[in-house]
């Protein structure tokens, strides 16, 4: 009998914690996109604002369209996983007040929506650009097209001559 208790309390404290994260995502991801916003906003912000119509030939997107496109995508993975209105516009302007300010909009939609996600979206399945995916695969991607995208930057940066800040995670 005492080892029925002692397995059954060992048991409970592995699997409370996780009953506890399925009322929504794990603390820990929402840490990650405010830092990811962090980053992605000081790599914006090294760029002069006559760089954000830099390209480094011409079938890229500039600088600044690169940024906005992170910006939409961003909060269109976000407005599917999250069953909400995509509070951002598709922008039109790509300079840098403009791109700074979509940027800063999109990442408050995006944190706030994961952070008010319920645990059982995470493995619903969506329509995306990508193909239907379950909620899980639609944050992985968001978060892999803005690493494809935030790459793409550094690069425009180092371009310039510009060190880019060191990365964080």
């Amino acid at each position: 009998m005492h080892r029925l208790m002692t397995t059954l309390l060992l048991g409970a404290a592995f699997v409370l914690p996780v009953l506890a994260q399925e009322g929504g995502v794990p603390p820990a991801l929402v840490d990650h996109w405010k830092t990811s916003k962090k980053y992605l906003l000081a790599l914006a912000e090294q760029m002069p604002a006559d760089g954000y119509a830099f390209k480094p030939n011409p079938a890229e997107m500039s600088f600044g369209e690169q940024m906005a496109h992170i910006a939409g995508a961003n909060s269109s993975f976000f407005a599917t996983l999250s069953g909400q209105k995509d509070p951002i516009a598709k922008p039109t302007k790509f300079d840098k007040a403009s791109v700074l300010k979509t940027l800063n909009d999109s990442y408050d939609f995006c944190i706030a929506a994961l952070a008010g996600l319920d645990h059982e979206r995470m493995f619903q399945t969506f329509d995306s650009p990508a193909g239907k995916m379950t909620g899980m695969e639609l944050l992985l991607l968001a978060t892999d097209h803005t690493a494809h995208h935030r790459g793409q930057c550094i690069v425009y940066l180092r371009a310039k001559n510009i060190k880019p800040v060191d990365y964080q995670f």
